[in-house]
Parts: structure tokens; C-alpha cells; sequence
């Protein structure tokens, strides 16, 4: 049975730094702030969403979000397995999640969620490659996968990859404009790491303009403001 699953984007319920975002079959992925060592260093993770194919629809009259179809082919023995994987990442015990993950993963090969929570959970125990193979793994099956897509360009800023990371963002914001945690991801990455000034507080600005309640966005466009002169 074909399943819908909407995930919003934009307004004061959006789900930006902490949590999960709870989907049918309960496919979620662990979320959380990654903080470096400034405090302009977070980084904003957004569950992910179990996805299959590359049937995204928009909604139309005004409604801000995406729609991503997909044909479920997880068995309930298998759900189970996937969100005990959940549990023990929420609880830092990656290790034990990548056992579980890989068994979803092999019976449910055409699902996105598992792979991209695999990917979280091999980069939390500091296995990059791995983490990496299986976010190219969940944008072969969705290209341009918002959350995979934000994940990957995290990983790639974290390995020195900026210009690749940049790539990555701007590519799933051609596709998704309105996924938030990119833009402030992208704006992070043109600041700190590649000095792109204009990049940065333009991003920031599509992140305030959807979000004016965060306080910290909008003291980094005053001060990003007076840098440039404005």
C-alpha cells in the first residue's frame, strides 16, 4: 500500500534541531545539534524520512513542505529492529545500532531511513567511509534527498571537503528550496569555512525570514551586516 508521508519545513513547529520526526511505519532517524567549537559551529540535523523512488510531490495552494511517496517493503519483524537501531543511537550506543541497521538494510534495501541512520551512526563512531557509502546509497535511491542530502554535506565539512559540502547543499536547495536546515547549514560553511560573506547572510536571511523567532540567526546577520557594510 502506497504511504504519504508530509514532512513541514517552515514555521515555529518545524523540527530544526532536536528530536524526531515521526513518520507511518514509524521510520525516524535520531537528530540532535552537533556543536563544534563555536558556538556558530552548530550544525542542524532533521530526521530522517523513509523514502522510496523519486516520486516527491509539492503541495500547491500556499502549503509550505514536500510530500515523498512510498511503497513500504519493510517487514514488521524488521520495523522492530529498526527502531530498537533508534533507540540505542538516542542513547549513544552506535556500536549496537549499526548491527541492527545492517540487518534492516538487507532485507529493506529499497527504504532511504535505514541507510541514512546507518550513515549517522557509522560517522558518530568515526567511520567516515562508511558513513559516506551509505548516504550515496540513500541518494541513488532519491536523488537529492533533503535529509540525506544535509547529512552528507555535514560529513563533507567535517573531512575538509568544503567545496564538495557546498555542492551538495546548493544542489538539494535547487530541488527543496524551502529545507531550512540547509540553508543555515550552507550559511555556516560559506562563513567559517570558506569565507563567503554575501553566501553566508543570504542564507541566513531565507533561514530568519522562515524562522524570526531564532534569536542566534538573526545575531549573526547583524553582525555578518555590519562586516559587509550594510
Amino acid at each position: 500500500m502506497l504511504k504519504l508521508h508530509r514532512l513541514q519545513l517552515r514555521g515555529s513547529k518545524a523540527r530544526i534541531c532536536t528530536g524526531f520526526i515521526g513518520l507511518m511505519l514509524v521510520l525516524s532517524a535520531v537528530s540532535g545539534c552537533v556543536i563544534g567549537e563555536k558556538a556558530r559551529k552548530e550544525s542542524v540535523d532533521a530526521g530522517s524520512t523513509g523514502v522510496a523512488g523519486s516520486a516527491v510531490t509539492r503541495f500547491e495552494g500556499g502549503q509550505e513542505g514536500f510530500v515523498i511517496r512510498e511503497t513500504p517493503n519493510m517487514a514488521a519483524a524488521w520495523r522492530g529492529d529498526f527502531e530498537r537501531a533508534i533507540a540505542m543511537m538516542k542513547e549513544g550506543d552506535s556500536a549496537r545500532a549499526i548491527g541492527l541497521l545492517e540487518k534492516v538494510v538487507e532485507r529493506s534495501p529499497g527504504v532511504t531511513a535505514p541507510y541514512i541512520d546507518l550513515a549517522m551512526a557509522y560517522a558518530q563512531i568515526g567511520k567516515v567511509e562508511q558513513a559516506e557509502q551509505n548516504l550515496k546509497t540513500a541518494l541513488n535511491i532519491v536523488p537529492d534527498h533533503p535529509v540525506a542530502s544535509n547529512e552528507y554535506g555535514l560529513l563533507l565539512r567535517k573531512a575538509g571537503r568544503f567545496a564538495e559540502a557546498r555542492t551538495i547543499y546548493e544542489k538539494t536547495l535547487a530541488t527543496f528550496p524551502e529545507y531550512l536546515p540547509a540553508h543555515k547549514n550552507l550559511g555556516i560553511l560559506c562563513e567559517l569555512y570558506l569565507k563567503d560573506l554575501t553566501c553566508a547572510i543570504e542564507q541566513y536571511e531565507i533561514y530568519s525570514e522562515a524562522l524570526p523567532e531564532d534569536e542566534q540567526i538573526r545575531m549573526w546577520i547583524a553582525d555578518l551586516s555590519m562586516r559587509l557594510g550594510r
